[in-house]
């Protein structure tokens, strides 16, 4: 017979188009935090649902869910240990139609494990891509770039 692949390999259906973000956030990176939950400076310490090679970092992109450590803020939360979601990233995010968007810092939001978000309102802008991913953050978003 020919080299043809085996079924369970191919009967996979129709996966939905998910265009590729530069990971451009490695672990130990310190991230804006762009709510209101009085935290002020986040450190990435873990990218979760991340698949790597031998000796490379860890690396999240925009709309990643990643574990962080809080460095500036309230004493109750400082040093705790929070699951973020990534909103805005400063390397190029290349969109389908050929335009790029950059943003000035890059940005995480405190979220519970479920998804939902601890604070109240966003600051600042948050990326289309991290918008799609997490319904929850564009209900609260003030503005989707």
């Amino acid at each position: 017979m020919g080299a043809s692949k085996s079924r369970a390999v191919s009967a996979k259906g129709v996966e939905e188009f998910k265009p590729y973000v530069t990971r451009a956030i490695p672990v130990n990176t310190e991230l804006v935090c762009a709510d209101n939950t009085g935290a002020k400076v986040l450190q990435v310490i873990q990218v979760t649902k991340y698949k790597g090679r031998l000796s490379r970092m860890p690396a999240a992109a925009v709309g990643d869910f990643v574990t962080v450590v809080v460095k500036k803020g309230p004493s109750e939360l400082k040093k705790q240990i929070f699951g973020a979601v990534i909103v805005r990233q400063k390397y190029p995010i290349m969109r389908l139609g050929g335009l790029r968007v950059t943003f000035e810092d890059n940005a995480g939001v405190l979220v519970t494990p479920e998804g939902e978000i601890k604070g109240t309102d966003i600051k600042g802008p948050v990326a289309v891509e991290a918008a799609e991913r997490w319904p929850r953050i564009a209900n609260l978003a003030p503005m989707i770039i």
